[in-house]
């Protein structure tokens, strides 16, 4: 199995990086707040974080292909960065701390690119997670001072968290119904939003999260963490892996049920 070492501790420094230059601009009463056409906000900080990462990347690894949400694919081959440089942005730009760098490295394979390394930085939290494709998944300041993580226990959805970002998109997916039978039949519900369901879901604090929208940059940093943790993250279709558009991540025990609460089909 390949050695992810390397390209982790580059993740380390890349993560460092964009929290100095996100936080240096976190409730910044002059910060510029402008609205994608999808009709989602970005500030300043978002650019200048991939602009950062991206720059570190050209010259640690120039052969290696970079996808970002705020500027796109630059590049070709078997390796590729995807970086979410603030995922949060509507917390960030409102003074709310749950908002992290998301950066992953995807190779490809026979079905296509997937995650095999990770780190989700939330400084404002002063949290960060990390995993790598076989060598587990972790929780930390750094690589030398980290706690490993493992998913829960918890074998029955009325013992389950259930943990979630907002209730738009269900209704319009016809998964509203099946979502709020979910919420009824689960111990506990929260909200918590974007990123931080994923990360809890690995540390074993919270035993399911779902989304009904998702872009690839939002998941594959956050996949690979849950695998490694010992969960599973799936679109909320079955397929394995990041490429349908939404998500489900679990336990692993719970994940048929899940799935069977938000999949219409089943």
């Amino acid at each position: 199995m390949p050695d992810y070492h390397d390209d982790l501790r580059l993740a380390h420094v890349l993560a460092d990086a964009a929290d100095a230059a996100t936080m240096d601009r976190f409730k910044a009463l002059d910060l510029k707040v402008e609205t994608k056409p999808d009709m989602t906000p970005v500030s300043e900080a978002d650019k200048a974080a991939e602009e950062l990462i991206r720059g570190h990347l050209h010259r640690a690894r120039p052969r290696d292909a970079i996808l970002g949400e705020e500027y796109g694919l630059e590049g070709s081959g078997p390796r590729r960065w995807v970086i979410d440089p603030i995922d949060g942005t509507k917390n960030y730009v409102r003074g709310v701390p749950v908002w992290a760098t998301l950066i992953s490295l995807m190779e490809a394979g026979e079905d296509g690119f997937r995650p095999v390394m990770g780190v989700v930085s939330a400084p404002a939290l002063n949290r960060r997670w990390w995993a790598a494709k076989g060598a587990g998944a972790f929780t930390g300041r750094s690589l030398t001072s980290a706690t490993r993580m493992q998913v829960s226990g918890v074998g029955r959805i009325s013992d389950a968290s259930f943990a979630y970002s907002s209730l738009s998109g269900w209704e319009e997916q016809g998964r509203l119904d099946g979502f709020l039978d979910l919420t009824r039949a689960c111990w506990r519900t929260r909200g918590y939003g974007d990123f931080w369901p994923y990360m809890m879901v690995a540390e074993g604090s919270v035993d399911i999260c779902a989304e009904p929208e998702l872009s690839l940059w939002d998941m594959a940093a956050n996949a690979i963490i849950v695998q490694e943790a010992g969960g599973r993250f799936t679109s909320l279709d079955g397929v394995d892996g990041v490429d349908g558009g939404n998500a489900a991540a679990s336990n692993g025990t719970l994940h048929d049920e899940l799935l069977g609460y938000l999949d219409p089909r089943s």
